[in-house]
């Protein structure tokens, strides 16, 4: 974090998935803020996440998680709709950052805040593994809502990404009204229609 400059860090989750929206979260940590988990949400166990979402958002200075459907991601691809996502999630922040951290290699500017993207920048800045930490376990909770209603797809388990179970239902069952269906839901394409 840059000393003295409201900064805010950006991660997704979702993006490879086959169903469900993506989500995105924006963070502004303080100055001081530090904790012996913060990492890259995928490095931790969903316990850990869960715990440290807590500590997260009751530390924050700011926070905000915001999400884009599977039909908007149709639409725009999931490379734009990634970073609506991290735009909504910034457009959400009570506190306006001065600067922006950003996971990945890829982002569009943000009004004339200026930005910085950070390869694996979860691993590195505290403030992109909170952001990281928030989307995972949002996207999470909210695919565990729609296993409610499609318990057939696993998506409490898979959480909506191409594991061969789940892959297995689209199969079985077809795909259903949260599937990306500009994404390669099945090996053969085809056979879904």
């Amino acid at each position: 974090m840059m000393s003295g400059v409201c900064e805010a860090g950006c991660d997704e989750a979702g993006r490879g998935c086959l169903a469900g929206p993506v989500f995105a979260a924006a963070v502004v940590l303080p100055d001081d803020f530090e904790h012996p988990w913060l990492n890259d949400s995928k490095q931790l166990s969903e316990r850990r996440r869960n715990e440290l979402r807590a500590v997260i958002e009751s530390s924050a200075l700011a926070w905000c998680v915001a999400m884009v459907d599977n039909h908007e991601i149709d639409g725009i691809n999931i490379l734009n709709a990634s970073i609506l996502a991290m735009h909504k999630a910034l457009d959400g922040l009570d506190v306006k950052p001065r600067h922006i951290l950003v996971d990945g290699n890829r982002f569009k500017p943000y009004h004339d805040v200026p930005y910085v993207t950070v390869v694996k920048g979860d691993g590195k800045y505290g403030n992109i593994a909170a952001a990281s930490i928030l989307a995972k376990t949002h996207r999470d909770e909210y695919m565990c809502k729609l296993h409610d209603e499609y318990p057939q797809y696993g998506w409490n388990v898979n959480k909506g990404y191409p594991t061969v179970d789940h892959r297995n239902a689209i199969r079985q069952y077809g795909p259903t009204p949260y599937h990306r269906m500009s994404f390669k839901l099945l090996d053969n394409q085809l056979t879904l229609f």
